[in-house]
This record gives structure tokens, C-alpha cells and sequence, in this order.
């Protein structure tokens, strides 16, 4: 019965089955040696007590399971199975960790108080991000805190599963946190027009909201939010300080600042919203001014993070995650695209 109880633990959802198994052959086995002649160690009342004491252990192992990562439903998407697909989890820098997909960011923030979550990419990348957080040698059940980056169905996708097994405290702009609870995007979302079927995610109910500038803690562990609206309405920045040794750096985990919407939306404003070019602009500029030693954007191509993370492997004395310029180069190229599609809106041009 000990060995049961020590593979639930280990593994619950997993070993629900192998449990089932484990107990009904090994009743089986004592039956058919009952049904022998000659002499037996078991006599027919300590085997019920034996199946008494074994079933007992499969029902505490079904609680277990129950326990486990219940993950929501997949999302079927153009990109998603590229977005979700097999990534090992590494060490960034420091108590900072990309625990993420191959197409989608998930970053973990750890302390001696408990974990910080960034993002939790698609419904179906919940199940990665944690397995990727216990490779790591730490428990999903330890994050205390989930920050979201923007609401759309590939960065928050996972987090209602997350948020139920951990228990953890979401925090998202103000207006994150209304698009977190209704499970959609909010009108005012430049992707709205792609349609409720299309941007739906699982609903999260009760996300805390958090201001400009204002900073979250678990314990010692201080993550500050910048409002960088622009992708969305209520788009998000975090940073943080990360150390190793005597060495510490500036994290900046940025948010989306690609100019990319539903068909008919306009950034320069038309008879149905004002124009958001200049909020736009202000938030690419915050981004650009951040303290920045370390980028990790919420796709990680923006950022080169795995192009990094081979260099390192190959040049393991080098960190090249550590890039005082990767900030200014992200803003640079998000304001290229931005004038682009300025441009494009005003000459006709876009869709």
C-alpha cells in the first residue's frame, strides 16, 4: 500500500490507472493462490483486510488525481500547433527560468517565498508549462502569482488550469481583468472583429487589477507592471531584478508591440474609435527607455530567445541573454511596423 500511495503522489492523474491495475491483479493474484491446495501465508480474513487496506489506497489515489492539472479544452488555430510545440525548460539568468512552448512565452520568476508566473500560453500548452515548471525541480502548486501579459487566447489560454491547480493570484491591467472574466476579448480590442469563436479563452473570475507603475511582490520578489497599450487595450510590460552571485541585471518581459489587427480596424481611428497611434507610440517608447539588460518578449522570436540559447550552448562562458541594446532594438522594430501600418491606413492601403 506504501509503494501505492508513493506513485500517486509522484504522479497522480498519470497513475489513476496504474493504481486501478496494481491493486485488482494483486487481489486476483491472492485469490488464485487462496483457490490452491495445500498450506497458505494468507488466510481468506487477511486478504479481505489486504483488499480492505488496497482499496483503500486506490481511493485515496483517485483523490489524488483529482488533484492534478485539469487541463481545458484545446484551441485549434493556423499557427497553434507550431505555437504549442516541444521546448526544453532553461535557466535564463539568475531565479529566472523560460518555461514556455516553442512558439509561445512562459516565464518563471522563482524566490524562497514562492514562484512568479508570466503568461500561460494556449489551453493546451497548461500541461507543458507544468511539466516544465517540475523538470525545473520546482512545484506548479508553489506559484503564488500569475501575470498576464495581454488577453488574447495564446497567452492566457492556459491560465484558468494553472490558476485551479496552484491556487495562485492572477493580476492584469484593469482591462485585462474584465476581458479575463468574460473569457473574450473586449470591444475595444484590435482583434475584436476576428469574432467571439475565433478569440475565446477560459474565463478567469476574480484577476486583481494593477496600475502603471505599480509593483507585486512574493516575498522579497518584486515585479513592477507597465501599461504598454497598443496590441491590446490593456497590453502589459513587467520587469524585475534577477541575480547570480553578485551580479544582478533588469528582466523586462515585454508585451506584444506588433501593430496587427482584425480586418477593418484602424490604429489611426475611423467613425467608430479614435485614433490610438499616439497611445501606441508612447508605449513603444516606454519600452525602448526600460531598464534592459535582459528581453524575453511573449513571442519568443521578437526577442531571438532561442537563438540565444543556442549561442550559450555553444559558447557556455557567454551569456548571450544579457544585451543592454535588445530593448531599443525591439522598440525600433515595432515603430517600423507601426509606421507601416499608419502609412498603409492612410494611403487606403490596409485591410
Amino acid at each position: 500500500m506504501t509503494l501505492i500511495l508513493a506513485v500517486a503522489m509522484e504522479r497522480p492523474r498519470a497513475r489513476t490507472p496504474w493504481l486501478a491495475a496494481s491493486v485488482f491483479t494483486f487481489v486476483g493474484l491472492l485469490r488464485m493462490r487462496l483457490a490452491q491446495p495445500g498450506p497458505s501465508a494468507f488466510s481468506r480474513e487477511r486478504m479481505d483486510s489486504v483488499l480492505a487496506m488496497c482499496t483503500a489506497a486506490l481511493l485515496v489515489g483517485t483523490v489524488l488525481a483529482q488533484r492534478g492539472l485539469q487541463p481545458d479544452p484545446p484551441v485549434a488555430c493556423d499557427s497553434c500547433v507550431a505555437w504549442n510545440g516541444p521546448q526544453l525548460p532553461f535557466k535564463v539568468f539568475g531565479n529566472t527560468f523560460f518555461v514556455g512552448t516553442a512558439g509561445l512565452s512562459s516565464v518563471l520568476i522563482t524566490s524562497p517565498g514562492g514562484l512568479v508566473l508570466l503568461d500561460g500560453a494556449l489551453p493546451q500548452s497548461a500541461p507543458e508549462i507544468d511539466a516544465h515548471i517540475r523538470a525545473l525541480g520546482f512545484r506548479t502548486e508553489d506559484v503564488r502569482l500569475i501575470l498576464v501579459s495581454h488577453v488574447h487566447f495564446d497567452h492566457v489560454g492556459g491560465i484558468h488550469a494553472l490558476q485551479a491547480l496552484s491556487g495562485a493570484r492572477v493580476v492584469a491591467s484593469a482591462s485585462a481583468s474584465q476581458a479575463l472574466a468574460r473569457g473574450n476579448l473586449l470591444p475595444d480590442d484590435p482583434q475584436f472583429g476576428l469574432g467571439l469563436t475565433s478569440t475565446r479563452f477560459p474565463a478567469v473570475d476574480g484577476a486583481a487589477s494593477v496600475k502603471d507603475g505599480e509593483t507585486v511582490r512574493v516575498g522579497t520578489l518584486a515585479v513592477t507592471a507597465h501599461l504598454t497599450p497598443g496590441h491590446t487595450p490593456g497590453s502589459t510590460t513587467w520587469t524585475w531584478n534577477s541575480c547570480e552571485g553578485a551580479r544582478c541585471v533588469n528582466v523586462v518581459y515585454a508585451d506584444s508591440l506588433n501593430a496587427v489587427s482584425a480586418d477593418g480596424f484602424r490604429f489611426t481611428g475611423d467613425a467608430t474609435h479614435g485614433s490610438i497611434e499616439a497611445s501606441f507610440r508612447k508605449s513603444i517608447s516606454i519600452v525602448e527607455r526600460l531598464p534592459c539588460e535582459i528581453l524575453i518578449t511573449v513571442h519568443p522570436e521578437f526577442s531571438q530567445v532561442f537563438e540565444k540559447l543556442a549561442q550559450r550552448i555553444q559558447h557556455p562562458e557567454t551569456n548571450p541573454f544579457v544585451n543592454a541594446g535588445a530593448c531599443r532594438a525591439y522598440a525600433a522594430s515595432a515603430r517600423a511596423t507601426l509606421d507601416g501600418r499608419v502609412m498603409a491606413e492612410r494611403s487606403g492601403k490596409a485591410r
